[in-house]
């Protein structure tokens, strides 16, 4: 009699991406489910391209990917990659999601695999909570755990792009999640780098409201935005105060009925 084959149970521990292209739904009913289909290949060609040059591995596919890396800067090198390129060559956005924990690996039999079972499947706590992450992200962003943080700060290698900086964007409470989770944004862009405000399943319950460059983060075009925002503050206030004296003649006298307003419901 031929004996029964079993999966089999690893547990390990790993960084999870999760990758979602935003608004799919949408794209595939305005250009027909035949054209969405081409467009979509092209995309996975792209992206298991580059996950073969950062050493990722595939989990699943849907509406996007679950990808796992034994390195865990190998994960954020690929998310970083990821969005400075294929983006612009599909016109789709999409968000990505990046947590690292322990995991149980579960590696199918092949008569599982015959009727239509991944050969490895993820379960745990901590494939839970890389979706999460991924739910929260703004298009074109993305955001890790603290845990994750942990692993990969002060880890940079000759594969992760140039000017990449991390911001802690808040405090997350998930839902089926104990622990609230703090969240960073990795890229280069600051307006990547934005706190995302959460969603019914993830609560947003502190953090900064807005993260800003320091000098020594500045890009060219942030220099030039720099500058014109304070040259007009400059020049308001240079023409303003040569205006002083007209306007306090011409409007004397309304000035004096507001602030007498003011004094009086002060």
């Amino acid at each position: 009699m031929r004996e029964r084959q079993e999966e089999t149970y690893q547990e390990r521990s790993l960084a999870l991406c999760l990758l979602d292209l935003v608004d799919s739904t949408r794209f595939v009913q305005k250009v027909g489910p035949e054209l969405a289909a081409r467009w979509f290949q092209r995309h996975d060609r792209l992206t298991r391209t580059l996950l073969y040059r950062f050493g990722g591995r595939e989990i699943d596919r849907s509406d996007g990917f679950l990808f796992s890396f034994e390195r865990p800067i190998n994960a954020v090198n690929f998310a970083l990659y990821y969005q400075q390129t294929i983006p612009f060559e599909i016109r789709l956005m999409a968000r990505i999601g990046i947590h690292y924990g322990s995991i149980i690996e579960v590696k199918q039999t092949e008569l599982m695999i015959m009727g239509g079972a991944k050969p490895i499947e993820l379960e745990g706590i901590t494939k839970n909570i890389a979706a999460r992450t991924m739910s929260v992200c703004m298009p074109g962003q993305v955001l890790i755990t603290r845990d994750m943080f942990a692993k990969v700060v002060h880890k940079a290698n000759r594969m992760t792009p140039k000017d990449t900086r991390f911001a802690c964007v808040g405090i997350y409470k998930m839902k089926g999640v104990a622990e609230a989770q703090v969240l960073y944004a990795v890229g280069s862009d600051i307006k990547m780098m934005q706190p995302p405000q959460g969603s019914a399943k993830v609560v947003r319950i502190g953090g900064p409201k807005k993260i800003r460059s320091r000098a020594r983060h500045r890009k060219i075009r942030e220099w030039i935005e720099w500058g014109i925002k304070r040259s007009a503050l400059i020049s308001s206030g240079y023409i303003l105060a040569h205006m002083w004296p007209y306007i306090k003649y011409k409007y004397g006298s309304v000035l004096s009925q507001l602030m007498e307003i003011y004094e009086l419901y002060r």
